[in-house]
């Protein structure tokens, strides 16, 4: 065999060597991985008896404790069944109990009334015993009193009560005294202070209208225009208003005289102005006299308005202003109603200031108190009823035309504000020179208040002093003792205000005078 052979074989040797090795490798390899097997397969093995094992043990105990719970359960339910059985023997117990008890009640309350009665019987007849033992003795004791007093029961009771209500009236008239004089001394410097404060804000003139006009003059030649030649101007003036020319009276004046104050008031818009013109003859007085008449409406409305403005009242209807501006002709015992209705109204807000009260309303009021004097010529009644029925039909409010209607007593006063109108009206009034009064209508007054007053129980004489502001009355003393005294100056007092019509405040003073006199011989 040659050296080629030779090689091969050992090659192929070679390879088998190799080979023989690889599978011996191989067999190494998957020996040691099925031992890792055999290990991995013991591992798993131990730890599935191990859970298995837990799983027995877990499930035991599950069972012992589900054995535990049916033992409790019927532990429980033994125990309820007790407990309802408990239950119903209470329940049977407090039934037999509340039966028990009402039966108990029942017995009682039967007891109770019985006693009661029995009570009330014993206590019945006791009750008669003593009143009729209280009956003997009050018997035996009136008798025994009547023996020593001679006066018999019914005698003694009338005596009794005389004595009791004497003593009541003569403790109720010093109660009286004694708040009467504390409320003077507190309310008299006040109101004295309210209005004496009142009257110095609205310090008006207070001096009364005449039946005259006094027209300055331009000039002193004026004169003789108005006169005219030989008289005609002044013959044709008088003819058409009805008015008295007098040119000498004042210097440099013009007097017109009329009781008339309209025909008085176109007179005087006539001549000045003629006297502004200039041109004065009987044509020229008839046109100027024609417009003065025209205008009096305009003047009418003119003066309403500025009355309104001045006494600070605001939103009259129309129909009232017009109503009141006709009051400016008006006069009342010498002093003119529209200024009086102005000076109220200050009068009135100041006083309402003063004490607290509505000052809107106490003005409003006291300024429309004397409305109805306008219509008191067309319409029945009293200007206050007639002035009320007037200012509710435009639209016033029910305090307002309560004042009005309530300002000389006619109707109750309902509020302060129509109180304060009331005084107003008399401040303004009572004011020295604001009026004056005839000497008969006076002494007619006096007269009236003395009558009055005299007509009164035990007066024996009523003086009327100081203008009619105060009234002294005389009594008779064995008729008025000195304890009803205060009774009989209230009771003067409220009729003076019930049936007299005056501005301002009566004094009424009481005197009663004992004497006695003697003789030595």
């Amino acid at each position: 065999m040659g050296d080629g052979g030779w090689g091969t074989v050992i090659g192929l040797l070679g390879l088998c060597l190799v080979a023989l090795i690889l599978v011996l490798l191989a067999r190494r390899e998957a020996a040691a991985q099925r031992s890792q097997a055999a290990q991995d397969v013991a591992s798993i093995k131990d730890e599935a008896r191990a859970l298995l094992s837990d799983a027995e043990r877990r499930e035991r105990r599950a069972v012992e404790r589900a054995e535990a719970l049916e033992a409790q359960s019927v532990r429980t339910t033994e125990l309820e069944h007790r407990a309802r059985e408990r239950e119903r023997a209470a329940a049977q117990a407090e039934r037999d109990a509340d039966r028990r008890l009402a039966e108990a009640e029942r017995s009682a309350e039967k007891r109770l009334v019985e006693t009661e009665r029995l009570a009330n019987d014993r206590m019945t007849e006791a009750t008669r015993a003593a009143r009729e033992e209280v009956e003997r003795a009050q018997e035996k004791a009136l008798a025994e009193l009547e023996s020593v007093t001679g006066l018999t029961a019914q005698d003694a009771r009338a005596e009794l009560t005389r004595r009791i209500t004497e003593q009541a009236e003569n403790d109720a008239a010093a109660r009286v005294r004694r708040t009467e004089a504390q409320a003077r001394r507190t309310a008299d410097a006040r109101a004295r202070r309210i209005v004496a404060t009142a009257v110095q804000r609205t310090a008006v003139a207070t001096s009364s209208q005449a039946a005259i006009t006094v027209l300055p003059l331009p000039s002193d030649e004026m004169k003789g225009r108005i006169i005219g030649k030989e008289g005609r101007n002044i013959r044709s003036f008088e003819a058409l208003t009805g008015v008295n020319v007098l040119i000498d009276e004042q210097p440099d004046a013009v007097v017109l005289s009329c009781f008339d104050p309209e025909r008085r008031e176109v007179a005087q818009v006539t001549l000045d102005a003629l006297m502004t013109d200039g041109r004065i003859h009987p044509q020229r007085i008839e046109e100027t006299y024609a417009e003065a008449l025209a205008s009096a409406p305009e003047r009418t409305l003119a003066a309403g308005h500025e009355a309104a403005e001045r006494a600070g009242v605001a939103d009259l209807h129309p129909t009232l202003v017009r109503t009141l501006g006709q009051l400016r002709l008006r006069t009342s015992y010498g002093q003119n109603v529209l200024e009086h209705l102005v000076e109220t109204a200050l009068l009135a807000a100041a006083l309402a200031a003063e004490v607290g009260a509505d000052v809107a309303v106490a003005r409003r009021g006291a300024f429309l108190h004397d409305i109805g004097k306008a219509l008191t010529a067309e319409l029945p009644g009293t200007h206050a009823s007639i002035g009320a029925d007037l200012a509710r039909r435009h639209g016033e409010s029910d305090v307002v035309v309560n004042a009005i209607a309530a300002h000389h007593d006619e109707v109750p006063l309902e509020t302060v504000e129509a109180v304060l109108v009331q005084v107003a009206d008399a401040i303004s009034a009572a004011r020295p020179g604001a009026r004056r009064q005839e000497l008969d209508q006076y002494i007619e007054r006096m007269d009236k208040l003395e009558a009055l007053v005299a007509a009164h129980a035990g007066v024996r004489r009523a003086l009327a002093m100081s203008a009619g502001r105060e009234v002294r009355v005389l009594v008779e003393p064995e008729q008025v003792d000195d304890r009803a005294l205060p009774q009989l100056a209230v009771a003067i007092a409220r009729h003076i205000e019930a049936d007299l019509a005056y501005p301002g405040e009566i004094k009424v003073t009481v005197v009663r005078e004992l004497r006695a006199s003697a003789t030595a011989g």
